[in-house]
């Protein structure tokens, strides 16, 4: 079965992104995977100006359009390969960490790590509720399960897919795909979802479609920050998902380095 990893870094390079990718790159080569980084923008999704939410900022920046929309356009990479793994730039993978696709099950068409599953800290566990319950809860035609540790959802910083998955894109290329009249309100950004990225979209997506999923371990992606310290060292994949709480924005990689133990 042929496995690809894919891997999104359009705009400023960083070098927080760069170390993490050659985390990828070394990976792939250990276990015959293929990758790819995408560096120029290609779906250039872009808001309706008349109806978003979102500042001039979040879209003046990169030409109108919205590069966390970028990676979806992996899904084109489906006719050559039967699993796919969408990775963001900021995720670290150890040298020993074991093939992912080696846990991804036959029937499964989406797996992920749900956030509040994760071994989190009070502090973390007390954002996520409030922000599941704005994201998720006005969504009222999919069961989000919720709880005391707030809705159910993905962190989809990490998207380990069979090819069965492209039974839920009915055909459609990417860029139709993410243009779908259900999903508009959160590539304009309005209301709850201003600050929404592409999260809330694939996970709305996946439920609504009612795939087959799989809940992977948080080993998978662990939030740095998120995750309680004494829980980072057992884990495979390390997501640097808030630059604001990392040593000099993740541009000192050696401060990183020791904060990973390598």
């Amino acid at each position: 079965m042929k496995k690809l990893i894919y891997q999104v870094a359009v705009g400023k390079p960083s070098h927080l992104y760069t170390w993490c990718m050659d985390s990828v790159k070394t990976y792939c080569e250990r276990h015959g995977i293929d990758h790819h980084i995408q560096t120029e923008a290609v779906l250039k999704i872009a808001p309706d100006p008349k109806a978003t939410g979102r500042s001039h900022d979040a879209t003046a920046k990169y030409g109108g359009f919205l590069p966390i929309f970028e990676k979806e356009n992996a899904f084109s990479r489906f006719p050559e390969y039967d699993q796919i793994l969408i990775l963001d730039a900021d995720i670290f993978v150890r040298a020993d960490a074991p093939n992912i696709f080696d846990d991804l099950q036959g029937d499964t068409d989406f797996a992920g790590v749900i956030e509040r599953d994760m071994p989190i800290t009070p502090a973390y566990s007390r954002k996520i509720i409030g922000y599941s319950r704005g994201q998720y809860g006005p969504l009222l035609d999919v069961n989000w399960t919720p709880n005391s540790k707030g809705h159910e959802f993905y962190n989809m910083g990490l998207m380990l897919m069979n090819k069965s998955i492209t039974t839920h894109l009915n055909g459609q290329s990417p860029t139709e795909f993410i243009r779908r009249p259900e999903f508009k309100r959160f590539v304009d950004g309005t209301g709850k979802w201003k600050w929404s990225t592409d999260q809330t979209l694939l996970n709305y997506w996946v439920r609504k479609s009612q795939m087959n999923q799989q809940h992977l371990s948080w080993k998978w992606n662990a939030l740095y920050r998120g995750v309680c310290d004494r829980n980072i060292p057992q884990a495979h994949f390390i997501h640097f998902f808030l630059k604001d709480h990392l040593p000099q924005k993740g541009e000192n990689v050696n401060m990183l380095k020791d904060i990973v133990g390598v």
